[in-house]
Formats: C-alpha cells, structure tokens, sequence
C-alpha cells in the first residue's frame, strides 16, 4: 500500500486571490532580476520560491540543500527564520501601496522540531496593518510530512512610495 500524502492544512482558501498585475509582480521574488538587481540576492541563495500569493498571503518553499544544514545534521534554524521573514514579504506587498519600502522591525520564531533532509514550506499572513505598521505570522512545516517545524510572529515597518 503506498503512503498517504500528508494532510494538507494550508491557509491560502481563507484569503482572497490576488489580482493578476499583482501575482505576476511578485513571481520572481528573490531571484536575479527582481527588482533591477543582476546579482545574487539572499532569498536566491536560499533558494527560495514563491507558490501562492494571494491578497495578504504567501506560500513559499526552501529546496532541501545539504549547504543548509547545521553541525548536528539539521537544517540550519537561520535559514528557517529567514524563510518565516520572507514569507511575509510578499503577502505584505499585496496589500500595500505598488513602490512602498518595508523592512522587519521585529521577528520572534519559535522553534518546535528539527527539519532534516526536507523541503520546508512556509506560509505568511497578515493579521492587521496600519499606515506604518504591519503584523503578520508565519509557520514554516516539513514538506513531506507537513510537521509544524517553527513558527514566527513578525512586525514590519511601511514607508509608503515618494510623491
């Protein structure tokens, strides 16, 4: 008998889909060329990959890569805090002003069992915002076994775009 799929719990029903322009602006996030930039940047390095945006929402992916593990032979816990804080990036993006700049203001990950040779999943959400302000959370899970591995509560600061 083969192995049932795990079961999925994700978050993406519970938020409206994207508009097409908004979908489409974020599909290279975090890989050469997104942005201008003809570099390298750390979410590439990561290897990370957007799935599913919708308005407030973001799934995204972290390729299992030996370069990411730690000493004792799990995922390194910065690379999974780091997947939590770009999550919400996107899902950010979807429901601000197009040309905004926001950065983390604070980030707590709460870690709750080791990743080990897996993909990890991620999906980010925003609980409210402001004009400056918005709180978001995150979970990232195994992707094989979609095992609850840490979760995130984050803020970041907005700074709309320059009339």
């Amino acid at each position: 008998m083969a192995p049932a799929d795990p079961p999925t719990t994700s978050r993406a029903a519970q938020f409206e889909e994207t508009p097409t322009e908004v979908r489409e602006r974020w599909e290279g996030f975090g890989q050469r060329g997104f942005g201008g930039r003809q570099h390298v940047v750390f979410p590439e390095y990561l290897g990370l990959r957007i799935e599913e945006v919708r308005v407030g929402y973001c799934r995204m992916r972290m390729a299992f890569r030996p370069e990411l593990l730690q000493a004792g032979g799990v995922v390194h816990g910065g690379a999974i805090a780091s997947l939590l804080d770009s999550v919400i990036v996107p899902a950010i993006g979807s429901v601000v002003e197009q040309g905004s700049d926001y950065s983390t203001i604070d980030l707590h990950v709460q870690f709750l069992a080791p990743l080990l040779e897996d993909d990890c999943v991620a999906e980010g959400w925003v609980l409210r915002r402001g004009r400056r302000i918005v709180f978001g959370q995150a979970e990232a899970r195994a992707a094989s076994s979609n095992r609850l591995v840490a979760t995130s509560a984050l803020t970041y600061h907005v700074t709309p775009p320059r009339a």
